[in-house]
């Protein structure tokens, strides 16, 4: 029994080889994640003639050199949730923190808990691909939301309100009408200077040149806006155009991006068995079902619905004392927050499309009518529909 403890950096690691009852076989030290000295490691490792487990922790990206190296070499590698190596870190009444001390640590775990380590079994490529896109994904809806924003704070210089008006993104395309629009209407006085029936058949080409819809209403609201809203800068102060463009440009850039993203993750998710069953479920269109098994990935690596509802953070732990027994147990929020973001979304789909006849809206409103506050009860809906998720998805795979 031979507990190999790596503490994971960036670039390199430190590696304590330790048997029980801290016998220590080789005092920490440090390698670089190069073929050289991994190569040095792994022959190490086979040298010593006694079962032999690798421990690390989990550390982003960052431990998976070293990860792939030793597997593929059929070395047994448990990697560790960070919290959990926190956990029995703190046991320790003397504190302190070096790499060589978490070296040890982390090998002292793996004595401790040898019978419980698993060896890890990393995600199938589809599904890893699927997650990285998803981190992309969401990187890059992030820096939408940051572009819109710097885009509508030049507007209200210039066409204050209009966000209100032309706020469509269409992820199916890559667009946004607003910057559509801004591109051919920057300021409202391009607006003011025609009548209202030149403007809104004006409008009313554009929609189709760029294949919006046509709308006389909308078009409208605009004018009306135009005539009533107030622009801070005037026409003629060109740099400001410029920049309003630019921000324009950049936000379209993004848009495509992200419209990049999602087609890829789509192609990817359709060839996969559960897609079809997800998308059948309440509250699912295309984007959520793509990104919900991008979050969840592979059921199977669950053992059962509790387990993917307790990888979601939404479980309620029980708490009891003697003769005391909590309720109304807050959720862990000890997992995936994606997922819970985008369970989240889901739960909000089912609700504004009014799913009468699926079990999960069912049980928000009845929830809801319960008394429980309305985020309290989309929670207990995703709860559902994981356990739902899990039953109907596994069924697959068990054919």
């Amino acid at each position: 029994m031979v507990s190999v403890g790596i503490d994971v950096s960036k670039g390199k690691s430190t590696i304590c080889i330790m048997k029980p009852y801290g016998e220590i076989i080789f005092r920490p030290f440090e390698i670089q994640h190069n073929e050289k000295e991994l190569s040095e490691l792994l022959s190490i490792i086979k040298t010593i003639d006694d079962e032999v487990k690798v421990i690390m922790e989990a550390t982003g990206i960052y431990h998976l050199p070293m990860l792939t190296y030793l597997q593929k070499n059929g070395i047994f590698v448990s990697v560790i949730n960070p919290f959990r190596m926190k956990k029995f870190r703190t046991q320790s009444i003397r504190k302190g923190k070096t790499d060589k001390l978490d070296a040890i640590t982390i090998s002292n775990y793996g004595i401790e808990h040898w019978y419980a380590l698993e060896n890890y079994i990393g995600l199938k490529d589809s599904y890893e691909e699927l997650k990285l896109l998803e981190q992309q994904y969401r990187h890059y809806m992030r820096l939408h939301v940051a572009s819109l924003q710097s885009l509508t704070h030049l507007l209200d210089f210039t066409m204050p309100g209009i966000k209100e008006l032309l706020n469509a993104f269409d992820k199916y395309n890559g667009r946004h009408k607003l910057g559509d629009f801004v591109e051919k209407y920057w300021h409202f006085e391009l607006i003011k200077c025609k009548t209202r029936e030149e403007f809104i058949k004006e409008y009313n080409e554009w929609a189709n040149e760029m294949k919006y819809q046509p709308s006389q209403e909308k078009a409208n609201k605009i004018y009306d806006l135009a005539i009533s809203g107030i622009s801070s800068l005037p026409m003629s102060r060109g740099s400001f155009k410029t920049i309003i463009l630019e921000a324009v440009r950049i936000l379209k850039e993004i848009d495509s991006t992200i419209f990049n993203i999602l087609s890829q993750m789509r192609d990817i998710a359709t060839n996969l068995p559960e897609y079809a069953v997800v998308r059948e479920m309440g509250g699912v269109g295309d984007v959520l079902a793509t990104k919900l098994i991008a979050e969840i990935g592979d059921v199977r690596r669950f053992h059962s619905g509790s387990a993917l509802i307790a990888y979601a953070g939404i479980d309620a732990p029980p708490y009891q004392s003697g003769k005391y027994f909590a309720v109304n147990r807050k959720i862990s929020k000890r997992g995936s927050a994606s997922l819970r973001k985008v369970g989240y979304e889901t739960m909000k789909s089912l609700k504004t499309h009014k799913y009468k006849d699926d079990a999960v809206y069912n049980f928000i409103i009845k929830k809801e009518l319960e008394g429980k506050p309305k985020k309290v009860a989309k929670i207990a809906g995703l709860n559902k529909f994981l356990k739902i998720y899990y039953a109907r998805v596994k069924e697959i795979y068990n054919h």
